[in-house]
């Protein structure tokens, strides 16, 4: 034996001047014998948690008059009930995707949901304003446990081209399409039911996915990353999300002079960028910033959060449009968005899942984004009496198309080629620019819509000499002003788009999307190490 051995990496292991080197023990569990044949059973649930997750961010919102009357929630509280799961989900999406890397993330997806099926539970039993504001907080909680768990799973599981592009079809189709299918249960359930149930009927769901997923999902060995916990990164990124959504969430009720809104952003900025500073020095960062400065990844997250702006406001002012000017039912509103929820599932699953292994990402992504663009247009051109089959319906079957087909690309593309033991944070940042994309979609174009209202009003108000024409006037105006928003949302897509074609430069996903670290990807990560003679 030599005196002074030779210099190993540290992903090696590390060696000392007797020859005794420390090499790092993998994850102990299932050996990696290939493709998990439980795989597709595993997507099923996966798929039921996404589908409760993203619905769940829509169906509280046609139940909240009911709600607020029976719990005598004020008008001044009332945005609490959406606002509190904003910011707990947003704010701690990022911890939640690195406790499924370091923990398992089977474990975190089904803790998760048993945590989201309790938090339901309370709020459908709420007696009163701060049981459902808690409860709303929870589900927000334990829905940012289990997003980044759902995602970063398919991304471990999931390693050939071609059963790739169907499993993030299926989830793609989910992601974009949920939150219309939030809106037709959440008006079945509120008009024959109870709104309670908007809450209840997350139990089955989530009992359901839990049980599946814990006899079925078969985490691939090897993938956790087991450095410790960045502690001030957890909490700087926490509360520079948080700070940034209450922001925006902020802006719509009190606009964007008021002096506690500035105040947010100021301070989201401030703690945001410290949080970046640390992430540069740290040893084990919680967002390791090789996520955020791959150039295909940094794409994605970007296009996808300002498409996100766009879909959030179509959502708001289509909802307000069909129910206020068109008086349609909560119902049947629901039921009006079935055209998107069916271009949705066909983009993402006929036409982007089978394209995905033959053309380049960003030549489905931004034809995608385009072709949603080209929907959007079509709707700024609603006035009162515009016909549904003859102008919503076909507007809304190109922003499925579109949406779809963009989506789903783009979900795989955000962990694709990332190490195993980054997935959970990768995942996580796909959620988070979802998240504040559509904080920010509700707020800025609400203020759009709600600026050009008020202009119009005043422009047309000696027009208005009886009660008649005063209501009349009231209904243009607010077209007038989905419209004037609509118009920006148009613009933003074509960003979105562009962002896609320049940005992305991978070609056709291959067979190899989830880089293996070996064990835990470094040194300073690895669960065990022993002793070994080098010679």
């Amino acid at each position: 034996m030599s005196e002074a051995a030779p210099s190993i990496s540290a992903k090696s292991g590390t060696s000392d001047r007797r020859g005794i080197t420390d090499r790092p023990i993998p994850d102990r569990g299932i050996p990696d014998t290939g493709p998990d044949p439980k795989r597709w059973r595993a997507l099923v649930f996966i798929a039921l948690a996404q589908l409760m997750v993203v619905l769940d961010a829509t169906i509280v919102n046609i139940a909240l008059p009911s709600a607020q009357q029976d719990l005598g929630i004020s008008d001044g509280n009332r945005q609490w009930v959406i606002t509190a799961y904003a910011l707990a989900f947003g704010g701690l999406l990022l911890f939640g995707g690195r406790v499924a890397d370091l923990w398992g993330r089977k474990r975190t997806f089904v803790t998760g949901l048993i945590g989201f099926a309790g938090a339901s539970a309370l709020g459908g039993a709420a007696s009163g304003e701060a049981m459902m504001l808690g409860a709303r907080a929870l589900q927000g909680v334990f829905g940012a446990l289990l997003a980044p768990a759902a995602l970063s799973l398919l991304a471990v599981m999931f390693t050939d081209a071609k059963e790739r592009a169907k499993a993030f079809g299926i989830y793609g189709a989910i992601a974009g399409g949920g939150g219309a299918v939030g809106l037709i249960l959440g008006g079945f359930l509120t008009e024959y039911l109870d709104w309670r149930w908007t809450f209840f009927v997350n139990i089955p769901f989530a009992v359901v996915a839990a049980v599946g997923a814990y006899f079925v999902i078969r985490e691939p060995a090897g993938s956790r990353n087991r450095s410790p916990l960045d502690i001030p990164g957890v909490v700087l990124s926490t509360l520079g999300l948080v700070a940034l959504v209450y922001g925006f969430t902020r802006a719509e009720s009190e606009g964007w002079s008021d002096a506690t809104t500035i105040g947010l952003f100021v301070g989201s900025a401030v703690l945001l960028g410290s949080f970046l500073l640390v992430e540069s020095r740290v040893k084990a960062p919680l967002l390791p910033l090789r996520v955020l400065t791959d150039r295909n990844r940094g794409g994605v997250y970007l296009s996808l959060g300002l498409a996100v702006i766009a879909m959030f406001g179509l959502f708001l002012f289509l909802t307000y449009y069909l129910q206020v000017v068109k008086g349609y039912s909560p119902v049947m509103t629901g039921f009006a968005f079935l055209p998107m929820i069916v271009g949705m599932i066909t983009g993402s699953t006929q036409i982007g899942a089978r394209l995905m292994t033959r053309v380049p990402p960003r030549l489905l992504m931004g034809p995608g984004f385009l072709v949603a663009a080209l929907g959007m247009l079509l709707l700024t051109q609603l006035e009162i009496g515009t016909s549904y089959a003859g102008l919503i319906l076909p507007a809304q079957l190109l922003l499925g198309l579109g949406m779809g087909t963009a989506f789903m690309p783009a979900m795989s593309l955000a962990t694709h080629g990332v190490e195993a033991r980054d997935a959970g944070v990768a995942s996580a940042m796909v959620n988070t620019s979802q998240q504040v994309g559509g904080a920010i979609g509700t707020a800025l174009l609400n203020t759009i819509a709600a600026s050009a209202t008020t202009a119009y009003l005043t422009a047309h108000a000696a027009d208005a000499t009886t009660p008649a024409t005063q209501k009349l006037l009231q209904a243009q105006a607010m077209v007038d002003g989905y419209t004037s928003a609509i118009w920006w949302a148009v613009g933003i897509l074509v960003i979105s788009a562009s962002i896609a074609l320049t940005f992305i430069t991978t070609g056709h996903q291959g067979s190899t999307p989830v880089a293996k670290s070996d064990a835990t990807g470094a040194d300073e990560e690895a669960e065990v190490r022993v002793p070994v003679i080098a010679h």
